[in-house]
């Protein structure tokens, strides 16, 4: 027999991978060296992969290692902070279907 589940409401932070906001990117996702398991910048190739970290180009990423591996965050992409603090990337058309701004006091 099937079975119907809803996903649980959670709210989550995010932030989006872009140049104007680096800075404060880096100090959300804590960026320092992948080899100490942290998110680390990286430029982006014209195939869509991670650069050498001797190239450059003009679309920044973002390397995060996690359980499964590192993922590959792209520029305009969505960095979720989930709700164990761990970090994973989300394409924005999936973001803008999945969740919807809140206000919340802190």
């Amino acid at each position: 027999m099937t079975m119907f589940f809803r996903k649980k409401p959670v709210v989550i932070e995010a932030m989006q991978l872009r140049w104007d906001n680096w800075n404060e990117m880096c100090d959300f996702a804590g960026v320092g060296p992948l080899d100490e398991g942290k998110p680390m910048g990286c430029y982006i190739g014209a195939d869509g992969r991670p650069l050498a970290p001797h190239e450059s180009s003009e679309t920044m990423g973002l390397l995060i290692p996690t359980l499964e591996g590192t993922m590959v965050a792209r520029q305009n992409d969505w960095i979720i902070r989930g709700v164990k603090g761990e970090l994973y990337p989300c394409k924005p058309d999936i973001f803008e279907a999945t969740y919807e701004s809140v206000l919340v006091g802190r």
